[in-house]
């Protein structure tokens, strides 16, 4: 985990692209980095599949990445938008000729409403199971959006690992989609003790 954040932030700061460009846009650079890295975390963690991080845990953490993510979003288009106004104005009215920015402002508005719905679950009354479903939902948004995004812009990330990191996203995006008929065939436990498979008869027995 730590190679896949740390590679693709290192190979950005010693690649040649941020090389005449001013603080502002390298630190909004790095933010999106910092953002495309915590989508890798979001999925294992409700799932479980973090070692040495019991159920409670787990949740505690996936809550603050989700609010580091929702930061480094904004510092990233914060940075674009004052280095460049009139290419963030079109982004944000989907009037940009560059794909990459309706992928991204796309994203950037799921990711909002992510956090949005989590704040106000309870005085929305959603019940929990169309909370996951909802939450999953805009959670493949978000990953879909990022990873096109970063794809197809050149200008932060090296090349060779940002497809590598993307592909972990999506990778670890999937897992957790494909327990998504699981989810609503339990009973309402926690995310991430219902997503851990089942012990095994010869595990259970050794238990």
């Amino acid at each position: 985990m730590a190679a896949a954040i740390c590679i693709p932030i290192a190979a950005a700061m010693a690649g040649p692209l941020l090389a005449w460009r001013g603080p502002v846009y390298i630190l909004a650079g790095l933010a999106g980095i910092v953002a495309l890295g915590a989508l890798l975390f979001q999925p294992l963690l409700i799932r479980g599949d973090l070692p040495g991080l019991p159920a409670s845990s787990a949740r505690r953490v996936h809550r603050w990445v989700g609010g580091t993510l929702v930061v480094a979003v904004m510092i990233h288009v914060a940075g674009l938008w004052i280095t460049s106004p009139p290419d963030m104005i079109d982004a944000l009215l989907f009037a940009s000729p560059t794909p990459f920015s309706l992928w991204g402002v796309i994203a950037m508005w799921a990711i909002f409403a992510v956090a949005l719905l989590a704040t106000l679950r309870r005085r929305l009354g959603l019940r929990l199971r169309n909370w996951r479903i909802s939450h999953m939902l805009l959670a493949m948004v978000i990953v879909v959006g990022s990873v096109v995004h970063s794809m197809l812009i050149e200008g932060t990330m090296e090349t060779m690992s940002k497809a590598a990191l993307c592909a972990l996203v999506i990778a670890a995006t999937t897992g957790v989609t494909a327990d998504l008929r699981r989810w609503r065939k339990r009973g309402p436990l926690s995310p991430a003790a219902e997503l851990r498979p089942a012990p095994t008869s010869a595990a259970s027995s050794e238990r």
